[in-house]
């Protein structure tokens, strides 16, 4: 048990636990193009609506009191604590007489591979019979996803693919006449708009897919390369080396694609490189161009031995429109040695069979787990991450929802309740859905994903993390109106937080996703107030034992939003429009082929 270990007390007046049940059913109306983003207003917040909220603060409060308990042990994938999550989570969906999401099941096993790299991990790069290594955590981080013990590269090309970039909507092709097939591709990280700002180049500095590491290394993989190595720099991926180096070290969580009939191509190498060995690699790629001039009887000023590229150079010439790959004319020797463990891990879900259209699904979902507990933890320190707000707030809401939905008759489509494992392995539970899926992809309407709800009371605005991107913000929009909230954009747009929650797997599938974030703006207390209290959050207590329920949380917040979602939920699942993406998002085009495919 944990010393010092503190009782949750609920601190709503028994005004605002009644009264809360009735929610109105609305059809979706014109759906409107988005506008320029709204302002908030830290000195006139909105007026609440007191009726619109939705759910019981106390069942919420009991249930994320009892997900983040110590006895669920932090609820890691694969642990006593998965069981107790899974069980306690099928209850509820029993006892409220859903039907099982997979079939007869409602869980479905999702297979995984454990790897750790050894830290031997070895690249190097030979010039003039000299080999030039590059230390592994100082200057590279390397990886396979392949459940192979042993990897090796050798003599493998390395080639500049610019930023690795395929994106026929923004007229861009980082690989066009590029032969990569068996060589190592050395990539920029995030996308040309960022780099330039400019708002008409992708979306400026708001991050793209084409910006995230995920990407890069997909998409080099798909066009044959054995190899990929992303140039990191702190601004563009919005994070220093330190975190590259942490996050990629130690055992690392990848989908066990031998029990899956994938056809997905996979690097045998991926990793990181930091500004400073890239700089390196230039200097080297210089002194291999003297030698060759030489070795054809040429002079150091003569054609065949081109000056130094500088790192500068290199990223300007990424910017250009009619970029060509650069050949670095250098051969790299690259060894890895992983162990492996094999394990199984659960997502569980439930769901509420359609009427008239039962393949149309709308989806809720969040993330199940957490940390777990710190084995190297001192004696008498506390060890266990409890995981409250991330994400006992997301499955108490999901619960909620389900109560809701259950108490009301089967609408015309379908509607499903999905809580998924290992979210912090890397967004794997909802990967192996969007691969192995109880029905298409495409039939998929659209989803609401639920990640960190606010504890800190009703807010006058709601933040759309990925803001602009589909029309499941105008559903937003109209449901927020009866609220008297506005639809805000995130602060930090540039640092994609659109692709790193669970909703990303979907919507790489063409299903439109919205992802809402806490508002900025107390209603009673201002923007300032509410900063604070989410920074002191960040700083002390997200992903750290330190999150567990508080006495001072005001779920009114949560509530508002629950509210939201059920609204347009409600909407869609009693409608028979297929929400999309905005025109020019990366996603539109997918999922106008799916749907298209469907048909």
């Amino acid at each position: 048990m944990k010393p010092n270990k503190k009782h949750a007390k609920s601190t709503f007046t028994a005004g605002l636990i009644t009264g809360l049940s009735a929610i109105a059913l609305f059809i979706s109306g014109c759906q409107q193009p988005p506008g320029d983003p709204p302002q908030t207003s830290a000195t006139e917040p909105a007026n609440q609506v007191e009726s619109t909220l939705a759910g019981s603060p106390e069942h919420l409060l009991n249930d994320i009191t009892t997900l983040s308990s110590d006895a669920f042990a932090g609820r890691a994938p694969m642990s006593a604590g998965e069981t107790k999550t899974l069980d306690f989570i099928q209850q509820r969906f029993t006892d409220l007489g859903l039907q099982p999401l997979f079939g007869d099941a409602y869980r479905q096993p999702v297979p995984l591979a454990e790897i750790s790299t050894d830290p031997s991990a070895s690249f190097t790069v030979k010039v003039d019979d000299q080999q030039h290594g590059f230390s592994y955590g100082d200057d590279v981080m390397l990886w396979s996803t392949r459940t192979q013990t042993a990897v090796d590269l050798a003599q493998a090309e390395l080639v500049f693919a610019g930023y690795g970039i395929v994106a026929p909507e923004f007229n861009w092709d980082d690989y066009a006449g590029l032969d990569v097939a068996g060589k190592i591709v050395v990539v920029l990280v995030n996308d040309p708009g960022f780099a330039t700002g400019d708002s008409k180049l992708f979306q400026g500095r708001t991050m793209t897919y084409y910006g995230r590491w995920t990407y890069k290394f997909e998409e080099a993989a798909r066009q044959g390369a054995a190899g990929a190595l992303i140039v990191h720099n702190s601004d563009a991926a919005s994070y220093p080396w330190a975190v590259v180096k942490n996050s990629w070290s130690g055992p690392q969580f990848h989908l066990d694609q031998r029990a899956n009939d994938s056809t997905q191509p996979s690097l045998a190498v991926s990793g990181w490189i930091s500004e400073n060995s890239m700089a390196r690699l230039l200097m080297l790629m210089s002194q291999q161009q003297v030698l060759a001039a030489a070795a054809n009887s040429q002079t150091e000023n003569s054609a065949g031995a081109d000056p130094a590229l500088t790192l500068d150079e290199l990223y300007q010439t990424a910017l250009q429109p009619d970029f060509n790959g650069i050949a670095l004319n250098l051969q790299a020797d690259i060894s890895l040695h992983q162990s492996i463990r094999y394990a199984q891990s659960y997502n569980i879900g439930a769901r509420i069979t359609g009427s008239k259209s039962p393949e149309e699904t709308i989806i809720y979902m969040a993330h199940w787990d957490h940390l777990g507990t710190n084995a190297a933890a001192a004696e008498g320190e506390d060890a266990i991450y409890n995981g409250a707000v991330d994400n006992a707030t997301g499955i108490a809401a999901l619960l909620s929802l389900a109560e809701a939905f259950s108490q009301q008759p089967a609408a015309p489509r379908s509607v499903a309740f999905l809580a998924v494992t290992a979210e912090e392995s890397g967004l794997l539970g909802s990967a192996w859905y969007a691969q192995n899926p109880p029905v298409p992809m495409a039939q998929h309407v659209a989803g609401i994903n639920m990640d960190a709800l606010n504890v800190y009371g009703p807010t006058a605005d709601l933040v759309v993390v990925g803001y602009g991107k589909s029309e499941m913000e105008d559903y937003l929009r109209k449901y927020a109106q009866q609220q008297e909230r506005i639809v805000a954009p995130e602060e930090r747009p540039e640092a994609g937080g659109f692709y790193r929650s669970d909703h990303f797997n979907f919507a790489k599938q063409g299903v439109p996703m919205l992802y809402a974030d806490s508002g900025s703006n107390h209603i009673e207390h201002g923007a300032a107030w509410l900063l604070e209290k989410q920074q002191r959050f960040t700083a002390e207590r997200y992903h750290k034992p330190q999150d567990e329920v508080q006495d001072d949380w005001d779920l009114r917040g949560m509530q508002q939003d629950i509210w939201l979602f059920q609204q347009i939920g409600q909407d869609l699942a009693n409608s028979t429009v297929w929400p999309s993406w905005y025109e020019g998002t990366e996603f539109r085009q997918i999922r106008q082929a799916s749907r298209a495919a469907a048909n």
